[in-house]
């Protein structure tokens, strides 16, 4: 009987401490939604859009706070050593998954010290041509990437940065040649591709696509498994090469121990923000799809990213030191 009544007691306790989060309810301090990025990039957009009807929903202020530096890895390693008890979450971007490949020391395990919450956003990276190229199409980039006698140059935003990454798995997949170009940063790269300077590039939909709207460059491809309204009729690489997807994304987890109750609290939290029209339209503007989904299938993505990274990164041989 005293066995009985212990187990009730944990239920209504744990049942309360889910829907009062956070708990203690109320509770002194406001729930911190660290940012390991400089404000003003989709990251940070992406909290900054949540938080509000976090903190609505939740009735407890919940406030951003950026922590740029290393790649991400000093406001990350924040969170993966804070309390687990709902009060410190964070807003990931996709070098989450690759940056303990390109970094020799890393002060945290990604896939052990965190407890992913949702996936929020996805954005398909655009297949880009110069037009000096002379192709408009995927298939004609394939046929003159074939016969071409010269390498073809891909312009990259750096040596360990995600177009760099997705061109790498290109030329995996697709067993076609090309030189790697490495800028400092995504504008240098685009106006090098804009004056011709260089062939194609594979970056993020908000930086080329308003360029391949108005013909300054020509979209090919798209790299989603599927194709996206983002792009109408433009394909998917996938339809040419199966094995291959590469998309940008972000993410919120909390410190590994967070209680489950806690998580599943955010994750219904989060997906009833994310199903907001007006939530959704926003993010298309910035080149990006709602993606929601359950904590389990963030798991599932994440294990699945460091998977095929981590693979492409020792296979290049990329670090960022």
């Amino acid at each position: 009987m005293i066995r009985l009544a212990a187990a009730l007691t944990l239920c209504i306790t744990a049942s309360s401490a889910a829907q009062n989060y956070p708990y203690p309810y109320p509770s002194a301090r406001p729930i911190r939604m660290m940012v390991p990025a400089a404000a003003g990039g989709v990251t940070d957009i992406a909290a900054r859009v949540l938080t509000p009807r976090l903190s609505e929903a939740l009735g407890q202020p919940v406030v951003v706070d950026n922590r740029a530096g290393a790649g991400g890895i000093i406001g990350t390693d924040i969170v993966a050593k804070a309390a687990p008890d709902g009060h410190t979450l964070i807003t990931a971007f996709d070098s989450f998954v690759s940056n303990p490949f390109v970094f020799r020391k890393m002060p945290y395990d990604t896939l052990n010290d965190f407890a992913p919450i949702s996936l929020l956003i996805r954005g398909p990276q655009i297949f880009v041509a110069t037009p000096k190229l002379g192709v408009k199409t995927f298939n004609e980039f394939i046929a003159l990437a074939k016969a071409k006698s010269r390498s073809m140059r891909y312009a990259t935003a750096g040596p360990a940065t995600s177009s760099r990454l997705s061109v790498e798995l290109f030329k995996a997949v697709s067993n076609l040649q090309g030189d790697s170009i490495f800028f400092k940063g995504g504008g240098p790269a685009l106006n090098d591709l804009l004056g011709g300077h260089v062939d194609v590039m594979i970056a993020s939909a908000g930086l080329v696509l308003s360029h391949a709207k108005n013909g300054r460059l020509h979209a090919l491809a798209v790299t989603s498994r599927a194709r996206t309204a983002l792009a109408p009729g433009v394909p998917s690489i996938s339809e040419f090469y199966p094995q291959f997807e590469a998309q940008s994304w972000v993410g919120m987890l909390a410190p590994a121990a967070t209680p489950r109750t806690i998580i599943q609290r955010l994750n219904i939290e989060v997906s009833n923000t994310l199903a907001d029209p007006a939530i959704k339209e926003r993010f298309n503007m910035l080149g990006y799809e709602i993606a929601g989904g359950t904590s389990e299938q963030f798991g599932e993505w994440l294990h699945a990213e460091t998977k095929k990274w981590s693979k492409v990164i020792r296979d290049n041989n990329i670090t960022a030191e």
